[in-house]
């Protein structure tokens, strides 16, 4: 309402109320100051009126109410987050590593007898599978699927009677039957500090290890390296790790120490024992098969690093002379043949020079050196109660496909072991067995390309010349050098993989 029609209507009522009277001047003065005191008034009512709603003044006990409500909305929206947080972590993540390959395989033996596959299909499934409820406290975990495409004749590919695709330190490694098995699982605490110490990080693991493709090998399987140095040990067992990362404390950048320890076979009795002795030590059968040792990093700066390991397991397995002999293998058993020592030491670049040329910034390479060192009983080992040591040398380079920079990766790799070179490289992903194994001369070249964020495909050419026998056997009279005086071995393989892997 404007100013003017407030004033014109009050004018309007007092003119027509004061009709026919007869005023003077004092009271019509004191009239008119009262009527402007009115419109002030109602001026001012007015204008309060029009005033926005967020401009007006609340009342203390609205104040109140409205803070009461402002905090329980912040309370309940913390504990919403809290909800939502917990949904989002309360559950394990997992991953899918799927591999449908082919491989060509062909193998000429001592007396000139050769043998091939053209064309063996295999799958292979890997579920990875993580949780971390906190910073410090992770799980993590694989199953594994590894199986020959169709059934086999006689379930021969199963190799499980009396053959050794099930057994413990290749179970995921081998084409065996279709069903789900354990390769990891295992959980990790890490701290920054230890012991209160804030320049000594460390973790400690406990459960199945992920102790196959370790470093050396993940290059060529083309992924992220796991525990072990693959030279030496590259097979599935179970035991502990403990690292400490020791760069801070004595300013070398990138040292670091882990301890490691397991056991690859218990002697413990079957359940429901005969003699009620479940579990109990059984004196008749091998006695545990352990092992410990370290891996010590001295220096790592990205580019540049050196890595070592150093183990020893106690009471490998093996064949005597007679088990191999008596005309009827699938009567025999493993029996303990004495102590085994490893040690590799790994020089590894990644990225060659200092910018000079974008591919060689992009090109990694390794050497590695390892001794092996058997410490036989009265069995013997490797054919011999004599301690024998034995080495091998290892080259691999790893660059950018000059076809395709930036998706497709190449390599080549070449190595050399002697007559009493003796590894646990049980679990290395080849077909014929254990390249890094090989007493011989062993080389190969292979392309990793990458299709789209999941697809990628792989192709490999893997040609063994073996000096002696027995470089894929164990510890026993099996793996005798000279046994191939006696009995046709293995003189020549070659395999050629090609593969689809699918990984998200």
């Amino acid at each position: 309402m404007k100013k003017s029609s407030i004033a014109l209507s009050l004018v309007a009522a007092l003119c027509t109320s004061s009709f026919g009277a007869k005023l003077n001047h004092d009271d019509l003065q004191a009239q008119i100051e009262a009527l402007k005191a009115q419109i002030a008034l109602l001026e001012q009512k007015v204008n309060q009126a029009n005033e926005k709603p967020s401009e007006l003044k609340l009342s203390e006990v609205t104040e109140k109410r409205i803070e009461k409500i402002e905090k329980k909305v912040a309370t309940n929206y913390k504990k919403i987050n809290e909800v939502k947080t917990h949904d989002a972590n309360d559950n394990i993540k997992w991953d899918i590593d799927f591999r449908t390959q082919m491989d060509n395989i062909s193998y000429k033996l001592s007396n000139g007898t050769k043998a091939k596959n053209d064309a063996l299909m295999t799958n292979r499934l890997w579920l990875g599978m993580g949780y971390s409820p906190n910073d410090n406290t992770i799980f993590k975990g694989t199953l594994s699927y590894n199986k020959a495409y169709g059934d086999s004749a006689n379930h021969s590919q199963a190799n499980t009677n009396p053959g050794y695709a099930n057994f413990d330190w290749v179970t995921n490694e081998n084409a065996n039957d279709n069903t789900i098995k354990v390769k990891e699982a295992y959980w990790l605490y890490k701290n920054d500090s230890f012991m209160g110490n804030e320049k000594l990080p460390w973790t400690i693991s406990v459960g199945r290890r992920p102790s196959t493709d370790g470093l050396g090998i993940n290059v060529r399987a083309d992924q992220e390296r796991k525990s072990a140095l693959s030279h030496t040990v590259n097979v599935e067992f179970d035991g502990l790790s403990a690292r400490f990362d020791l760069d801070k404390i004595t300013g070398v950048e990138g040292m670091w120490w882990k301890f490691c320890a397991g056991r690859g076979l218990t002697n413990a009795k079957a359940r429901f024992s005969a003699d009620g002795l479940d579990y109990a030590n059984d004196d008749t059968k091998n006695p545990n098969i352990d092992m410990a040792g370290f891996i010590f990093v001295p220096y790592d700066n990205g580019q540049y690093s050196i890595h070592t390991n150093y183990a020893k397991a106690w009471n490998m397995i093996g064949f005597t002379q007679s088990d191999l002999f008596d005309g009827n293998n699938s009567n025999n058993t493993f029996k303990d043949s004495g102590d085994l020592e490893l040690a590799t030491i790994m020089f590894k670049v990644d990225g060659i020079g200092n910018e000079i040329s974008d591919y060689l910034d992009n090109t990694n390479a390794f050497v590695s050196f390892a001794m092996s060192k058997t410490h036989p009983n009265s069995l013997g080992m490797l054919g011999s109660t004599e301690s024998k040591t034995g080495n091998s040398i290892w080259l691999g380079i790893n660059a950018p496909c000059p076809l395709d920079k930036e998706d497709s990766r190449i390599g080549i790799e070449w190595n050399k072991g002697s007559k009493y070179w003796r590894p646990m490289t049980y679990g290395e992903d080849t077909m014929v067995g254990s390249k890094i194994a090989a007493r011989g001369t062993a080389w190969e070249i292979y392309r990793n390309s990458k299709i789209n964020n999941a697809l990628s495909w792989s192709l490999r050419y893997t040609k063994i010349d073996y000096d002696y026998a027995g470089s894929n056997s164990f510890f026993g009279y099996d793996g005798n050098p000279d046994l191939g005086l006696v009995s046709p071995y293995v003189t020549e393989a070659e395999n050629i993989t090609a593969n689809i892997r699918y990984r998200f």
